[in-house]
């Protein structure tokens, strides 16, 4: 059976957080509110990208954004880094760095979402290269 890695995310404001995570492309699949409004649990999705998504049960801190990055973050391959980059921004996101070639041939850029949590796109397809 082949590897699969799923990531899930807490949000302050976890209905925020979706209408983002839509905005970049992503579609929600599940949804389960509580009562009181709080998500539960949700699953997005982008292709064969998956996420959950659900609201925070804690006061988690994030990691701050030092030079151009906050050590760790999410990378989304897509194939328009400049359109995903511009509708992220659109939406309530904030530039790290614009989309930029690599000097490995790629094309790339950085972002934070509107909680702070790192987002990378990029046309590097990680697992392939062949170096």
């Amino acid at each position: 059976m082949p590897s699969r890695l799923f990531a899930y995310l807490s949000y302050r404001d976890a209905p925020a957080a979706l209408r983002w995570l839509e905005a970049v492309g992503f579609a929600t699949t599940v949804r389960q509110d509580g009562d009181d409004g709080r998500v539960l649990h949700s699953e997005v999705r982008l292709g064969d990208a998956v996420l959950m998504v659900a609201s925070h049960d804690a006061d988690y801190g994030r990691a701050p954004l030092v030079g151009r990055s906050t050590g760790q973050g999410l990378y989304l391959l897509v194939d328009d880094v400049d359109d995903r980059y511009a509708r992220a921004l659109a939406a309530g996101g904030a530039s790290v760095f614009p989309p930029e070639d690599t000097e490995w041939g790629s094309r790339r850029c950085r972002l934070l979402d509107p909680e702070g949590i790192e987002w990378s796109f990029g046309t590097y397809e990680p697992g392939t290269a062949s170096w």
